[in-house]
């Protein structure tokens, strides 16, 4: 109970919360590196993802590729960039770059898929080209699947990018490694909760945006009103 009230303080007082070491400040390292590793992450995997779940093909070799990326421990992989670019920002930046492209990739391609062969042959079968049943058709029906992908590549993130401050004086997780060297315990937790706040708040964010995009993608929506008595992915997504 003494833990929770030192951190409860340790939260309210003023002076953490201004600063270049200030819990601000922290917050908007660490939310402005998820946003970048996520962006870069995102320009690698969804466009891969479209092509594999458009086409089919390579999706074997791309998938096994991504569980491989998913199962290389992230600290061990922030090691070894950091032995080779030194300090800095660039090795748990590409870490974490690394970690977030599977689950990217896999909501892609799968939210690509969903559309069902039968949707996007009657798309086809009214004239659109393949550029159109990818934009029109299958990205507009896979946008739940793909903001999935997005959110648990957000949470992987958020909670991975405290380690940056193993290598780096970046981000919330500064405070989990002072607080764990100089035995400041109270310190430790405000940061663990300060990480678990921002993952809860943009999880509540990006599981909005999938109830949005799950409510509007309808073949109402997607399909040409003059062939909406086409077969539907309704019972597919």
């Amino acid at each position: 109970m003494n833990l929770l009230a030192e951190t409860l303080a340790w939260l309210t007082d003023p002076a953490h919360w201004t600063g270049p070491s200030g819990i601000a400040y922290r917050l908007v390292q660490h939310l402005t590196l998820t946003l970048i590793v996520l962006a870069v992450a995102a320009v690698i995997a969804l466009p891969l993802g479209v092509a594999i779940g458009h086409t089919g093909r390579g999706r074997e070799t791309v998938v096994a590729a991504a569980g491989a990326a998913r199962a290389v421990p992230t600290l061990g992989l922030l090691t070894l960039l950091a032995l080779a670019l030194g300090i800095g920002i660039d090795a748990p930046a590409i870490a974490l770059i690394v970690l977030a492209i599977p689950s990217l990739l896999a909501g892609t391609y799968a939210g690509v898929q969903s559309a069902g062969v039968t949707t996007t042959d009657a798309a086809r079968a009214t004239g659109m080209s393949e550029r159109q049943v990818v934009t029109q058709i299958e990205l507009p029906l896979g946008a739940p699947l793909i903001l999935g992908g997005i959110r648990a590549a957000t949470l992987q993130v958020v909670a991975t990018a405290t380690l940056a401050a193993y290598v780096s004086d970046t981000g919330l997780g500064r405070y989990l490694f002072t607080g764990l060297k100089s035995r400041d315990y109270p310190q430790m937790l405000a940061g663990a909760l300060l990480v678990a706040a921002l993952a809860l708040t943009l999880d509540l964010a990006l599981a909005a945006l999938q109830r949005r995009a799950h409510r509007i993608a309808t073949p109402h929506h997607s399909l040409p009103r003059a062939h909406a008595n086409f077969p539907t992915a309704e019972g597919i997504t």
